[in-house]
């Protein structure tokens, strides 16, 4: 299920808060660690659509129908699973979808942060 317009919005604020917060956690969250779980995804994917070939051939050899049909749910579901995750893997180097990069700015106090994003949302909402 996608997220809405209002979830994005606080999923970025989220991050750029983690990043003004924590930058060198942040940086080892946002690549290497989603584009492995993506990589393993999709890896896993093609090891369920070749289980849901092997599943239809077992089917139709054994003339079990209902079998046939699993394997097929399987492998149409592997393969959406695959083609979904290599969509949204990001390419080496390159920043996940929504992640902001951390800009330099001076450092300012809780307050001031907490205020601004307060702000922030007001305007949003438009009041």
């Amino acid at each position: 299920m996608p997220l809405s317009e209002h979830e994005q919005r606080m999923l970025e604020q989220m991050e750029r808060a983690l990043y003004a917060e924590d930058p060198k956690f942040a940086s080892a969250l946002e690549g290497s660690g989603l584009r492995t779980y993506t990589r393993r995804r999709v890896y896993q994917a093609v090891a369920g659509f070749l289980v849901g070939i092997a599943l239809l051939m077992a089917g139709m050899v054994a003339q079990l129908i209902w079998v046939s049909v699993v394997g097929f749910l399987v492998m149409l579901g592997c393969a959406v699973l695959a083609v979904t995750g290599w969509r949204k893997a990001p390419k080496p180097g390159e920043q996940p979808a929504g992640a902001v990069r951390r800009q330099a700015r001076p450092k300012r106090s809780m307050m001031d942060r907490i205020e601004e994003r307060w702000q922030r949302r007001r305007d949003e909402q438009g009041h």
